[in-house]
Protein backbone atom coordinates (compact mmCIF):
# COMPACT_ATOMS: atom_id res chain seq x y z
CA UNK A 1 0.00 0.00 0.00
CA UNK A 2 3.07 2.29 0.50
CA UNK A 3 3.86 2.47 -3.17
CA UNK A 4 0.49 2.76 -3.84
CA UNK A 5 0.90 5.96 -2.02
CA UNK A 6 3.78 7.12 -3.28
CA UNK A 7 2.76 7.17 -6.96
CA UNK A 8 -0.82 8.63 -6.14
CA UNK A 9 1.54 11.43 -4.13
CA UNK A 10 3.56 11.90 -7.34
CA UNK A 11 -0.01 12.76 -9.46
CA UNK A 12 -1.52 14.61 -7.35
CA UNK A 13 1.30 17.20 -6.65
CA UNK A 14 2.27 17.04 -10.45
CA UNK A 15 -0.88 19.28 -10.68
CA UNK A 16 0.88 21.97 -8.57
CA UNK A 17 3.90 21.16 -11.44
CA UNK A 18 1.37 22.29 -14.17
CA UNK A 19 0.20 25.44 -12.46
CA UNK A 20 3.85 26.56 -12.25
CA UNK A 21 5.27 25.35 -15.55
CA UNK A 22 5.09 29.16 -16.83
CA UNK A 23 5.59 30.06 -13.35
CA UNK A 24 9.31 29.28 -12.24
CA UNK A 25 9.36 30.85 -8.86
CA UNK A 26 6.43 28.42 -7.69
CA UNK A 27 8.23 25.42 -9.42
CA UNK A 28 11.54 26.33 -7.44
CA UNK A 29 9.24 26.72 -4.52
CA UNK A 30 8.29 23.70 -4.41
CA UNK A 31 11.39 21.58 -3.73
CA UNK A 32 13.26 18.45 -4.30
CA UNK A 33 9.57 16.40 -4.11
CA UNK A 34 8.61 17.67 -7.25
CA UNK A 35 11.23 16.12 -9.81
CA UNK A 36 10.32 14.15 -12.27
CA UNK A 37 12.38 10.96 -13.25
CA UNK A 38 11.51 9.59 -17.20
CA UNK A 39 12.04 6.14 -15.57
CA UNK A 40 13.04 3.66 -18.53
CA UNK A 41 11.29 -0.20 -18.43
CA UNK A 42 13.97 -3.07 -18.24
CA UNK A 43 12.42 -6.01 -19.73
CA UNK A 44 12.56 -8.83 -22.41
CA UNK A 45 16.94 -8.56 -20.72
CA UNK A 46 17.78 -6.39 -23.50
CA UNK A 47 19.77 -3.13 -23.67
CA UNK A 48 18.16 0.17 -24.05
CA UNK A 49 18.76 1.19 -27.99
CA UNK A 50 18.56 5.04 -26.94
CA UNK A 51 20.03 5.22 -23.79
CA UNK A 52 21.05 8.64 -24.15
CA UNK A 53 17.61 9.83 -25.24
CA UNK A 54 15.60 9.77 -21.69
CA UNK A 55 18.53 12.06 -20.14
CA UNK A 56 17.78 14.94 -23.06
CA UNK A 57 14.48 14.75 -22.85
CA UNK A 58 14.54 15.08 -19.36
CA UNK A 59 17.00 18.31 -19.78
CA UNK A 60 14.26 19.10 -22.44
CA UNK A 61 11.51 19.31 -20.22
CA UNK A 62 13.39 21.22 -17.35
CA UNK A 63 14.79 24.05 -20.13
CA UNK A 64 11.31 24.34 -21.88
CA UNK A 65 8.85 24.35 -19.16
CA UNK A 66 10.62 24.88 -15.64
CA UNK A 67 9.63 21.70 -14.53
CA UNK A 68 12.53 20.09 -12.57
CA UNK A 69 13.01 16.69 -13.62
CA UNK A 70 15.90 13.99 -12.75
CA UNK A 71 18.80 14.46 -15.45
CA UNK A 72 20.37 11.49 -14.71
CA UNK A 73 16.96 8.86 -15.20
CA UNK A 74 17.09 5.21 -14.06
CA UNK A 75 15.70 1.81 -15.76
CA UNK A 76 13.61 -0.49 -13.39
CA UNK A 77 11.54 -3.89 -14.32
CA UNK A 78 7.79 -3.91 -13.99
CA UNK A 79 8.04 -5.89 -11.23
CA UNK A 80 10.68 -3.49 -9.25
CA UNK A 81 8.42 -1.14 -6.76
CA UNK A 82 10.36 1.99 -8.33
CA UNK A 83 7.87 2.07 -11.22
CA UNK A 84 5.50 3.60 -8.74
CA UNK A 85 7.54 5.80 -8.16
CA UNK A 86 7.41 8.25 -10.87
CA UNK A 87 4.43 9.17 -13.21
CA UNK A 88 5.79 8.42 -16.60
CA UNK A 89 7.67 5.06 -17.51
CA UNK A 90 9.60 5.26 -21.08
CA UNK A 91 9.64 1.96 -22.91
CA UNK A 92 12.23 1.85 -25.47
CA UNK A 93 12.99 -1.48 -27.71
CA UNK A 94 14.54 -2.25 -31.14
CA UNK A 95 13.81 -5.97 -31.10
CA UNK A 96 11.15 -8.59 -29.90
CA UNK A 97 11.73 -9.78 -27.02
CA UNK A 98 10.57 -12.80 -24.80
CA UNK A 99 7.13 -12.92 -22.40
CA UNK A 100 7.09 -11.23 -19.64
CA UNK A 101 6.88 -12.83 -16.37
CA UNK A 102 3.58 -12.76 -14.24
CA UNK A 103 5.07 -10.73 -12.10
CA UNK A 104 6.04 -8.05 -15.02
CA UNK A 105 2.83 -8.19 -16.40
CA UNK A 106 0.85 -7.37 -12.99
CA UNK A 107 3.61 -4.60 -12.23
CA UNK A 108 2.44 -2.89 -15.39
CA UNK A 109 -1.06 -3.11 -14.81
CA UNK A 110 -1.28 -1.77 -11.29
CA UNK A 111 1.19 1.10 -12.69
CA UNK A 112 -1.74 2.21 -14.73
CA UNK A 113 -4.87 1.25 -13.14
CA UNK A 114 -3.22 3.66 -10.41
CA UNK A 115 -2.41 6.54 -12.63
CA UNK A 116 0.76 6.04 -14.49
CA UNK A 117 1.51 6.75 -17.95
CA UNK A 118 3.32 4.38 -20.43
CA UNK A 119 5.52 6.09 -23.41
CA UNK A 120 6.17 2.95 -25.98
CA UNK A 121 8.49 4.09 -28.72
CA UNK A 122 9.76 1.78 -31.20
CA UNK A 123 13.48 2.19 -32.00
CA UNK A 124 13.37 -0.11 -35.35
CA UNK A 125 10.03 0.65 -36.67
CA UNK A 126 10.42 -0.60 -39.96
CA UNK A 127 10.59 -4.19 -38.14
CA UNK A 128 8.31 -5.96 -36.75
CA UNK A 129 9.76 -7.16 -33.47
CA UNK A 130 9.33 -4.93 -30.81
CA UNK A 131 5.91 -3.58 -31.88
CA UNK A 132 4.84 -7.16 -32.35
CA UNK A 133 6.13 -7.99 -28.29
CA UNK A 134 4.62 -4.63 -27.04
CA UNK A 135 1.17 -5.41 -28.33
CA UNK A 136 1.19 -9.07 -26.67
CA UNK A 137 2.17 -7.54 -23.67
CA UNK A 138 -0.28 -5.21 -23.07
CA UNK A 139 -2.70 -7.43 -24.51
CA UNK A 140 -1.84 -9.74 -21.20
CA UNK A 141 -1.65 -6.99 -18.80
CA UNK A 142 -4.78 -5.07 -19.89
CA UNK A 143 -7.22 -7.63 -21.86
CA UNK A 144 -10.62 -5.35 -22.09
CA UNK A 145 -8.13 -2.50 -23.15
CA UNK A 146 -6.95 -2.20 -26.72
CA UNK A 147 -4.18 0.39 -28.50
CA UNK A 148 -6.37 2.49 -30.45
CA UNK A 149 -5.50 4.98 -32.88
CA UNK A 150 -5.43 8.48 -31.45
CA UNK A 151 -7.85 11.13 -33.07
CA UNK A 152 -5.34 14.64 -34.23
CA UNK A 153 -7.55 16.70 -31.63
CA UNK A 154 -6.16 14.47 -28.98
CA UNK A 155 -4.98 16.92 -25.58
CA UNK A 156 -1.89 15.45 -26.13
CA UNK A 157 -0.78 17.30 -29.20
CA UNK A 158 -1.73 20.64 -27.58
CA UNK A 159 -0.67 19.64 -23.74
CA UNK A 160 2.26 22.31 -23.78
CA UNK A 161 3.39 22.78 -27.74
CA UNK A 162 0.68 22.48 -30.41
CA UNK A 163 2.11 19.42 -32.38
CA UNK A 164 0.06 18.82 -35.71
CA UNK A 165 1.43 15.04 -36.43
CA UNK A 166 3.79 12.37 -34.90
CA UNK A 167 7.30 12.67 -35.96
CA UNK A 168 10.79 11.07 -34.54
CA UNK A 169 14.03 10.05 -36.25
CA UNK A 170 11.68 8.97 -39.01
CA UNK A 171 8.52 10.86 -40.15
CA UNK A 172 6.68 7.06 -39.65
CA UNK A 173 3.00 6.81 -39.41
CA UNK A 174 0.33 9.36 -39.24
CA UNK A 175 -0.97 8.48 -36.12
CA UNK A 176 -0.14 7.76 -32.49
CA UNK A 177 -1.88 4.77 -31.03
CA UNK A 178 -2.88 4.89 -27.54
CA UNK A 179 -4.67 2.74 -24.32
CA UNK A 180 -7.49 5.22 -22.52
CA UNK A 181 -8.53 3.72 -18.95
CA UNK A 182 -11.36 5.44 -18.38
CA UNK A 183 -11.34 9.08 -19.68
CA UNK A 184 -7.50 9.36 -19.30
CA UNK A 185 -4.78 8.14 -21.54
CA UNK A 186 -2.60 5.91 -19.80
CA UNK A 187 -0.30 4.15 -22.74
CA UNK A 188 0.80 6.07 -25.95
CA UNK A 189 2.52 3.95 -28.67
CA UNK A 190 4.74 5.39 -31.76
CA UNK A 191 6.34 4.17 -34.22
CA UNK A 192 8.61 7.02 -34.71
CA UNK A 193 11.60 6.45 -32.87
CA UNK A 194 11.17 9.51 -30.73
CA UNK A 195 14.33 8.74 -28.96
CA UNK A 196 16.23 8.54 -32.09
CA UNK A 197 15.58 11.83 -32.49
CA UNK A 198 16.31 13.11 -29.31
CA UNK A 199 19.65 11.19 -28.38
CA UNK A 200 22.82 13.19 -28.04
CA UNK A 201 26.35 11.87 -27.21
CA UNK A 202 28.62 13.15 -24.43
CA UNK A 203 30.12 15.97 -26.27
CA UNK A 204 26.47 16.71 -27.64
CA UNK A 205 26.45 15.40 -31.06
CA UNK A 206 23.41 14.10 -32.03
CA UNK A 207 23.89 10.19 -32.82
CA UNK A 208 21.41 9.44 -35.47
CA UNK A 209 20.03 11.59 -38.64
CA UNK A 210 16.38 12.16 -38.89
CA UNK A 211 14.77 11.91 -42.16
CA UNK A 212 13.26 13.30 -44.44
CA UNK A 213 12.78 16.50 -41.98
CA UNK A 214 16.34 17.21 -40.52
CA UNK A 215 16.60 19.78 -38.10
CA UNK A 216 13.09 21.01 -38.70
CA UNK A 217 11.46 17.68 -37.77
CA UNK A 218 13.97 16.52 -34.89
CA UNK A 219 12.83 20.20 -33.43
CA UNK A 220 8.98 18.30 -34.00
CA UNK A 221 9.68 15.11 -32.52
CA UNK A 222 10.99 17.24 -29.37
CA UNK A 223 8.22 18.67 -29.08
CA UNK A 224 6.57 15.88 -29.07
CA UNK A 225 8.17 14.19 -26.72
CA UNK A 226 7.10 17.01 -24.06
CA UNK A 227 3.86 16.95 -24.83
CA UNK A 228 3.69 13.18 -23.65
CA UNK A 229 5.81 14.25 -20.33
CA UNK A 230 3.23 17.32 -20.24
CA UNK A 231 0.28 15.29 -20.55
CA UNK A 232 1.66 12.62 -18.07
CA UNK A 233 1.58 15.22 -15.12
CA UNK A 234 -1.24 17.36 -16.25
CA UNK A 235 -3.58 14.86 -18.15
CA UNK A 236 -6.56 17.17 -19.62
CA UNK A 237 -5.18 20.37 -18.24
CA UNK A 238 -5.21 22.16 -21.35
CA UNK A 239 -8.56 21.12 -22.15
CA UNK A 240 -10.10 23.62 -19.41
CA UNK A 241 -11.32 26.82 -21.92
CA UNK A 242 -9.44 29.12 -19.42
CA UNK A 243 -6.20 28.15 -21.27
CA UNK A 244 -7.50 28.95 -24.45
CA UNK A 245 -5.34 32.16 -24.65
CA UNK A 246 -2.63 30.86 -23.70
CA UNK A 247 -2.78 27.94 -26.59
CA UNK A 248 -3.88 30.64 -29.27
CA UNK A 249 -0.83 33.19 -28.38
CA UNK A 250 1.64 30.09 -28.72
CA UNK A 251 -0.55 29.28 -32.13
CA UNK A 252 -0.07 32.85 -33.31
CA UNK A 253 3.78 33.02 -32.33
CA UNK A 254 4.07 29.89 -35.17
CA UNK A 255 6.69 26.54 -35.30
Amino acid sequence: MKVHRRLWGLIASSWLVCLGAATPTLVSALGEGTRVAILGVDAGGLDEPRPMARRRLAWEVRKRTSIETALQPDRARLDDPRIFESPFLYWSGDRAFPPLSEGEVVGLRRFLELGGFLFVDDASPDAPGFDASVRRELARALPRDRLRPLPRDHTIFRSFFLVSRPVGRVRGPTELEGVTLGDRLAVVLSRHDVGGALARDNLGNWQHPVTPGGDAQRELATRLAVNLVMYALCLDYKDDQVHAPFIMRRRGAGP
